[in-house]
């Protein structure tokens, strides 16, 4: 992983986590294509990296806390990854100012509304929460850079699936990455109506790295 290019606090906690030393593969594939913009859908195994690959290329294309409205959303299956996410960008962004909230379905819609509108710039949280605030006028997206689904595969799901639709489809000039343990044929429809031009890397045994 070439560090010369990020920010420093965030080079100092890569460091510290020792990732400087082993990144894993698909790291190395991902990081660069996040960091550049495209749309993107990441097909590996669990504990291949991935997800830590989006962290930091989060905090990298954010550096740092700007105004009220949040840059990067991120949706997750459930509430327990969503904070399992925010301690990953808590580790990685000690050394910014970078501001998270979680939100999850059963909380207090105000209060996880209230907290959006008080500043922050990395929105984590489950599809239906995320699909009521925004419904409820809660999360401003005058700012928003990047869409970020992981564990996407649990997400493209007929319980879900509109949801994905409706924030694909409402934020077109955003950015959207979608990190899967498992390529599922949704990803395919989804590429074809909702992505512009995305990249595909498959890390799976039967895929190709990139294409």
């Amino acid at each position: 992983m070439k560090l010369k290019k990020f920010i420093p606090g965030l080079v100092e906690m890569i460091k510290e986590s020792g990732f400087d030393q082993t990144p894993l593969e698909v790291q190395d594939l991902t990081i660069p294509k996040i960091m550049s913009g495209a749309d993107l859908i990441v097909n590996a195994p669990a504990g291949s990296g991935k997800t830590t690959a989006l962290v930091i290329s989060v905090i990298q294309q954010l550096k740092s806390a700007f105004e009220e409205a949040p840059r990067a959303v991120i949706v997750v299956p459930t509430k327990e990854k969503a904070f399992e996410l925010e301690e990953q960008f808590q580790k990685f962004g000690k050394k910014t100012d970078l501001r998270t909230f979680v939100v999850f379905d059963k909380g207090i819609l105000q209060y996880q509304k209230d907290m959006i509108y008080e500043g922050l710039d990395i929105l984590i949280g489950t599809p239906l929460r995320i699909d009521e605030l925004l419904s409820a006028t809660g999360i401003p997206t005058v700012k928003l850079k990047i869409l970020a689904f992981d564990d996407a595969e649990q997400i493209l799901t007929p319980r879900y699936q509109s949801i994905v639709y409706r924030l694909a489809y409402g934020l077109p000039k955003v950015q959207k990455v979608l990190l899967a343990n498992e390529w599922t044929n949704r990803f395919d429809e989804l590429e074809e109506r909702a992505l512009t031009n995305p990249i595909i890397i498959d890390a799976s045994e039967e895929g190709d790295e990139e294409e």
